[in-house]
């Protein structure tokens, strides 16, 4: 391992850290940016981003004076958090965790601008104190809180955090402490990395936090068993294989953190049949119905109407529809008799691999062809909730015509 090796791990590991937090940072800012806890979630983003801008800056240039950048980010951490657990539980903290992180932040945001080591190591301990003591004020704030007074969804955001703070917080400390503990790097940016998987597990509305944490832990142990093998093949001593094994890990958290966040924008923007009809304007099925032949999912649709069903038998197609009022050409609802014969002439004739009945009377069908690789669950779902809402209009309408 060369001299240069540390230098190289920790400036890849600080911008790892950076990549990962603004891929959280435009994902919430997109959705948001105004909203109360929004706010301050963006704010301890940018906190930690300034953090690591200062220690990627001070590799790349060498200038001892962008450690002001890195004491001004550690300084702010443990308001960060506090604010964040306001925001969280919704409620203030206690009046003396309040004057300890505001008398704390204050004194360690002056003294980042003595950018020199002269008052070090009492500066790194105190500002160690000081970090753990914030960590643990939002701690014991998540462990005493008021959990009926909280929706499921904010029980769930606060136990992310905490979560997020188990591992965050040693991270942080074995940071200041890595000389003593030989650490070839500082290793803090996997905790924040981590933060950051847990608030986009959060943001797709994954409510298990076995399936977030399991989801992580798979990450965590391909990329451990291919540093492993790495170390293994190069020979590489205990301080390359810790550095190996970080760099790996990082690398794999910021690329799927990537694309995770492209896939929920890519959902946010999607045009599901689910926000066109909560968005349609249209009170009579048959408008309904034709606004939607337009949409890309089911572009070309094709009503079906009493007379293109004449020369059926009217008594079948209703048994037909009342057993399956979504018909999918691989799974008919009937595999043998007449009914099974009328399906087949329907998907036959109109080319269709899915038949929805719109109006029972008259009689209105809506066939469209979709693909077997774009059918999937979720598709089936929006289909059978558009026959559903069809139906309901065509029933008020009915019901309006007999008043």
């Amino acid at each position: 391992m060369t001299a240069a090796a540390p230098i190289i791990g920790n400036l890849f590991l600080s911008l790892a850290a950076l990549a990962g937090l603004a891929i959280l940072h435009g994902l919430l800012a997109a959705r948001d940016p105004y909203e109360p806890l929004t706010r301050r979630f963006l704010f301890g983003i940018r906190v930690m981003m300034l953090l690591f801008a200062g220690r990627a800056l001070i590799v790349l240039t060498g200038a001892d004076v962008f450690r002001i950048l890195v004491f001004l980010g550690a300084a702010l951490v443990p308001l960060a958090v506090l604010l964040l657990a306001e925001g969280l539980l919704r409620r203030h903290a206690p009046a003396w965790a309040k004057t300890w992180v505001a008398g704390g932040t204050v004194v360690f945001v002056v003294l980042a601008f003595w950018y020199s080591g002269s008052i070090d190591p009492a500066r790194l301990v105190a500002l160690l104190v000081f970090q753990v003591a914030g960590f643990a004020i939002g701690g014991w704030m998540v462990l005493n809180r008021d959990r009926d007074s909280l929706s499921a969804a904010e029980n769930r955001a606060v136990e992310r955090l905490a979560l997020s703070l188990l591992l965050l917080a040693p991270l942080a400390a074995a940071d200041f402490l890595m000389v003593y503990l030989g650490l070839p790097v500082q290793v803090s940016p996997l905790g924040v990395l981590f933060l950051c998987w847990l608030a986009v597990s959060l943001a797709r509305g994954q409510g298990s936090h076995r399936a977030a944490l399991g989801g992580y832990l798979a990450i965590a142990a391909g990329a451990t068993a291919a540093g492993v093998v790495v170390a293994l093949m190069a020979g590489l001593e205990r301080d390359g294989a810790i550095m190996v094994l970080a760099v790996i890990l990082a690398a794999v958290l910021v690329a799927v953190l990537f694309i995770e966040a492209r896939s929920l924008r890519a959902e946010d923007r999607s045009e599901s049949l689910l926000r066109h009809m909560a968005e349609s304007e249209a009170m009579a099925p048959l408008d309904f119905l034709r606004g939607l032949q337009g949409h890309p999912m089911v572009e070309g649709a094709a009503l079906i109407g009493p007379d293109q069903l004449a020369e059926l038998d009217g008594a079948v197609l209703t048994r037909v529809f009342a057993a399956a009022p979504v018909l999918r050409r691989a799974d008919p609802p009937f595999a043998e008799g007449i009914e099974a014969d009328h399906i087949a002439h329907l998907f036959d004739r109109f080319d269709a691999t899915h038949i929805l009945l719109a109006e029972s009377r008259p009689m209105t069908l809506v066939a469209l062809s979709m693909p077997a690789i774009a059918a999937a669950p979720r598709v089936e779902l929006e289909l059978r909730v558009v026959q559903r809402m069809a139906r309901l209009l065509a029933d008020a309408a009915e019901k309006g015509a007999e008043t």
